[in-house]
């Protein structure tokens, strides 16, 4: 299968490190115009580094997708830049540092504060660039989601599954409105990957016997990499899956 976006301008989220990273690279291993964003200023050139390194195009901002403003000013650059916006990857997200504690003891800000970066942002994102894609009558959103967002937290966070499962819900409502402008809106959820410091540090939390039991549970006993995520965004995003929109695939090992 032949993939290219030569000629294609994409919005990538959270691509500083992790999936993001990845999804940014092999979009201009490929040939597209990235448009890249997070709030990690050094970790994000290291991004744009490793793109131009392989003769890719990308251009990175610091952008904070909890602010509206912020989204909506960023999309406005790239549309007066590029005159389209053809691919959104909503990839940024995360638990801004929590760990899994009772509910009892969460407080308001926390509850938000996850719902804001993995829920709220994406449809900021989604809102800013549907008019461009109404007008060309073609585009592709792809939101990162997470097993969680279908099952549980394994850090049980209540906050984050609750968010993902959200974002899931928000993928399928926006296939339906978007569609009739052959818009498609697709999500896919990961299972464990080792892709930043975030879950580098939940693996080596679960020490030798909590590590074999999780890799265990996966069907084909290994952990995934963040190009295994980014190869599916391709595909969401590519002409093969024109006729696929509402959909959650789960890049997990098997489950």
């Amino acid at each position: 299968m032949n993939i290219d976006f030569n000629g294609k301008t994409v919005i990538i989220t959270g691509a500083a490190h992790g999936f993001g990273r990845s999804i940014a690279v092999e979009f201009a291993r490929r040939g597209a115009s990235v448009w890249a964003c997070d709030i990690l200023g050094d970790s994000l050139m290291e991004t744009y580094n490793l793109c131009k390194d392989i003769g890719g195009h990308c251009q990175v901002r610091i952008v904070n997708i909890r602010n509206r403003d912020e989204v909506f000013a960023f999309v406005e650059g790239i549309i007066d830049s590029e005159e389209k916006v053809d691919v959104l990857v909503n990839n940024a997200g995360g638990v801004l540092g929590q760990i899994g504690r009772p509910l009892e003891e969460i407080s308001t800000d926390d509850w938000d504060g996850i719902f804001e970066v993995n829920t709220r942002g994406a449809f900021y994102f989604a809102q800013a660039v549907a008019p461009s894609m109404k007008e060309k009558r073609s585009g592709r959103i792809i939101n990162i989601s997470s097993g969680a967002g279908l099952g549980i937290s394994l850090t049980g966070i209540q906050a984050y599954a609750s968010a993902k499962a959200a974002q899931i819900g928000l993928t399928r409502q926006l296939a339906h409105e978007l569609g009739e402008w052959n818009i498609t809106v697709n999500n896919i959820a990961p299972g464990f990957v080792l892709s930043n410091p975030s879950t580098i540090k939940q693996w080596e939390s679960y020490g030798d016997e909590g590590q074999k039991a999780l890799v265990n549970n996966i069907a084909l006993k290994t952990l995934g990499k963040p190009e295994d995520i980014a190869h599916g965004v391709l595909f969401f995003a590519s002409d093969y899956a024109g006729w696929i929109t509402g959909q959650v695939l789960s890049i997990d090992g098997g489950k």
